[in-house]
């Protein structure tokens, strides 16, 4: 297992053609400091508002999508998966509309892309801590395009972009990807490896140094997974931010939507 070689990049206004061209050979890239450190705090101080709100009304789901569970170091419930959190906190909505955030769409050109804001999961936390009571602390191999087919529709070309919370070097877990598979066929982009339940290490995949207010972009149809922290407690956490940049039919959810069948699948692999 390797490093990607990625140079400091940042996103500015519109993407540069040395971004377009490393992002179409890997299927991924990587810009530095795309948020302040005060911006990390101020969406870390959201998140656990939004949080503490969830689990005193009890909430399981939104807008249909399932919340996941789990324990914190001292064994108290914590929600490890959030979803649609722009629709519950202004700062995180205001920050969707960034023009910088705005750019990514022109990966996927000659399609048009939007930011899912209100679609698919929406804006979504993964929260990743080690413990022996936790319920989400790595993630098996998967690429995000297999959910159109769940949907009834047809695969279509969409991003997943990342905002990440934590500084995580490559040693200590966090994103794994394969580059270069973004490309692959239908057949190996469905059945290439055992959706979320295969978590063994692929010789062809590569890691990141990752910094708090770092964005990554991947391509939907990328092979990736999050390699587990050999730490537990505090050292282990990570905490990444995810919005999809998608493209064809607009699907907005909303409060008495369905559960998707996917997450229903994602339930059982994941407990």
């Amino acid at each position: 297992m390797r490093k990607l070689d990625c140079p400091d990049y940042q996103l500015g206004l519109g993407l540069t053609e040395e971004q377009k061209a490393f992002f179409d050979k890997h299927g991924i890239i990587i810009f530095r400091n795309f948020i302040h450190p005060d911006t990390v705090r101020l969406f870390i101080q959201e998140l656990t508002r939004i949080e503490k709100q969830w689990l005193d009304e009890g909430r399981d789901k939104v807008n249909g999508v399932p919340l996941k569970f789990g324990k914190d170091e001292e064994g108290n419930k914590i929600i490890q998966r959030l979803c649609f959190l722009s629709m519950h906190s202004p700062a995180m909505h205001e920050f969707l509309q960034d023009p910088r955030l705005q750019s990514v769409v022109e990966f996927l050109q000659p399609y048009e892309g939007r930011i899912a804001e209100n679609e698919k999961d929406g804006l979504v936390l993964n929260h990743y801590v080690r413990t022996h009571n936790s319920g989400f602390s790595q993630m098996g191999w998967h690429t995000d395009s297999p959910r159109d087919i769940f949907l009834g529709q047809k695969i279509m070309p969409m991003l997943n972009v990342g905002i990440h919370l934590d500084t995580t070097p490559f040693e200590n877990g966090g994103l794994r990807v394969i580059p270069g598979t973004h490309k692959q066929g239908m057949l190996k982009l469905l059945f290439g490896k055992k959706y979320f339940i295969d978590n063994n290490p692929d010789p062809r995949e590569i890691g990141f140094d990752i910094n708090a207010g770092d964005l990554t972009v991947h391509d939907g149809r990328l092979w990736h997974r999050v390699q587990q922290s050999p730490y537990f407690g505090e050292a282990s956490r990570r905490r990444v931010m995810y919005v999809p940049v998608v493209t064809g039919k607009f699907m907005p959810k909303h409060e008495n939507s369905k559960t998707p069948l996917y997450h229903r699948f994602l339930q059982k692999v994941h407990k």
